[in-house]
């Protein structure tokens, strides 16, 4: 006998989702029909929906000025977004995605001042904007984005937890790579990061040597 029932425990459970939209919103009506579908197709388990201009203290809350915004599951956006792209979104909250997708669509958006307070707010998510470092595939925005984290981070002690991860990356075989891990342990202040900059003085790479040089006497000795 061929047993047909479905293991629900193994299937990801679908995020909920909330919308706070305005009369007039010229995209509300677009995103709402898209979030809609994607309850209808189980990739959302509950959608919530507030008019900001009955109840403005939901936009308070959310921190937002602008309609439409939206949360799925832990991704808070903004602006218009495409059926495709809230799926996508859906997709992620569900199967529990590591936030660096999410960080790097915020730094893309030039929103940086929300991703400091994300990881003021949950300083585990510093390690998340390493793999973005480490592919030199990651957009230049992106990239830009991570120095101005670091920078904005630098006298928080929160660089402190991701030493030995800028450390390993200082032996990445892209010179890009060594050279902003280089920078970024020089802004963490650390003597520990004296041990991981010490031998890039004689890397193969001229501007990472001069990185390494620049950086070096910033640290205080161990």
């Amino acid at each position: 006998m061929i047993n047909n029932t479905t293991d629900t425990n193994k299937l990801p459970m679908p995020a909920d989702a909330e919308l706070l939209i305005a009369p007039g919103c010229a995209h509300c009506p677009g995103v709402l029909d898209a979030l809609g579908k994607l309850i209808k197709d189980g990739l959302i388990g509950r959608l919530t929906v507030t008019n900001v201009v009955s109840h403005p203290e939901a936009a308070q809350a959310a921190d937002t000025r602008s309609v439409p915004w939206m949360r799925i599951g832990p991704y808070a956006l903004e602006g218009a977004h495409s059926l495709s792209e809230l799926r996508d979104w859906a997709e992620q909250a569900a199967t529990g995605a590591h936030m660096g997708v999410y960080l790097s669509y915020l730094l893309e958006q030039q929103r940086l001042t929300q991703v400091v307070t994300l990881i003021e707010e949950r300083p585990s998510l510093l390690h998340d904007l390493l793999p973005l470092l480490a592919d030199l595939e990651t957009p230049m925005g992106v990239r830009i984005g991570i120095g101005a984290v670091f920078e904005d981070l630098q006298d928080s002690g929160l660089l402190d937890n991701i030493v030995d991860e800028l450390g390993a990356l200082t032996r990445d075989s892209q010179p890009q790579v060594r050279a902003d891990a280089c920078h970024y342990l020089g802004l963490s202040g650390k003597a520990a990061a004296s041990s991981y900059i010490q031998p890039l003085l004689d890397d193969p790479d001229a501007e990472v040597r001069e990185i390494a040089a620049e950086t070096l006497p910033l640290l205080p000795k161990a």
